[in-house]
């Protein structure tokens, strides 16, 4: 039988890019690991590995037996984590990326209230719209705000719902240059974006009724930071398409308009994402399990204000992670 050990430092070398980093990450030496590695293709009898001065390259018989040894890993890991959650308290350090906006307007509000529900978890949380590496720069949990879910065989997705948008503008721009009835009539507008290609960004539009319309145009002002992006609309400077939970209490105190309130942008999915060695572990859990509820509820509140619904309204019961 293989020695399991064996898979799991060849999974660990891939993961770290070489003997080096991987022997420092279990307290191994390198020379001792590169042998090991060697012993396991003598065993096997192939190599799985190519080896160059500069770096390391996987065999097409390494990249099959990689995805061996990784889920060989997790299981085991999985396993004995099954037992920690049962015997202990959430507790330690998670360590959390998260996109600006929603740290602002929904995740940094909620932070109080989980960190008194479980003292002696700690959490270190990076306010950025960079894409992190998880594995990399050793985060336990990166939020995210997508059309999809990034699709990845080494990580765990749990969706937390997903956030609506609206296309906006000033009372003082419609008034200068017209509210559109129609989506051909946006082109009346100036407009706003956050990312834009060759001068020209893009807005989709579907109805009720399952229409889709597309439209090319050219933003007056370019900025990745929604809440400036907020501010220039608030300023008249152009109209965009903002975030439900932006911009709900704007359009009720009549600071902003609704642009052809039949027709939305697509949600974007809010979700987490995070490595499955690390994703049972309980206080990683247990602050899933949190932002599930507490989001999935604002997300539900504010869908069912759009209806003109009770804000009230009960929320379903989401999904939790079971240890």
């Amino acid at each position: 039988m293989q020695d399991v050990n064996d898979m799991l430092f060849f999974a660990e070398v891939i993961d770290h890019g070489g003997f080096a980093a991987a022997g420092r990450a279990l307290g191994i030496p390198k020379s001792r690991l590169s042998r090991r590695i060697a012993d396991l293709e003598g065993s096997l009898g192939v190599r799985l590995l190519q080896r160059t001065t500069r770096k390391l390259a996987l065999t097409d018989l390494g990249e099959r037996f990689y995805r061996h040894a990784v889920a060989v890993r997790d299981e085991a890991n999985a396993a004995r984590e099954t037992i920690e959650a049962l015997q202990a308290e959430p507790r330690g350090v998670v360590k959390v990326s998260c996109p600006i906006t929603l740290a602002h307007y929904q995740v940094g509000p909620l932070l109080p209230e989980y960190l008194a529900a479980y003292p002696q978890v700690r959490l270190q949380m990076v306010v950025t719209n960079r894409p992190v590496d998880l594995i990399e720069e050793g985060f336990d949990v990166a939020l995210r705000v997508r059309p999809t879910p990034q699709d990845s065989a080494t990580l765990v997705v749990k969706t937390l719902g997903e956030s609506g948008g609206y296309l906006v503008a000033s009372p003082a721009q419609l008034l200068r240059q017209g509210t559109p009835k129609t989506p051909d009539e946006l082109v009346w507008l100036d407009s706003l974006a956050m990312a834009a290609t060759d001068g020209r960004a893009h807005w989709v539009l579907t109805n009720l009724e399952g229409e889709r319309v597309e439209m090319n145009h050219q933003p007056r002002l370019v900025i990745d930071d929604l809440q400036v992006l907020r501010d220039a609309v608030l300023g008249g400077i152009g109209a965009a398409v903002l975030p439900t939970f932006m911009v709900y209490d704007d359009i009720r105190a009549g600071r902003l308009v609704r642009i052809l309130p039949e027709w939305t942008p697509p949600a974007g999915l809010v979700h987490a994402v995070f490595p499955s060695r690390r994703g049972l572990l309980p206080a990683v859990r247990t602050f899933l399990d949190f932002l599930g509820e507490r989001l999935t509820a604002q997300y539900q509140r504010c869908a069912a204000k759009d209806n003109g619904e009770d804000v009230e309204c009960a929320a379903a019961a989401p999904q939790r992670l079971q240890p």
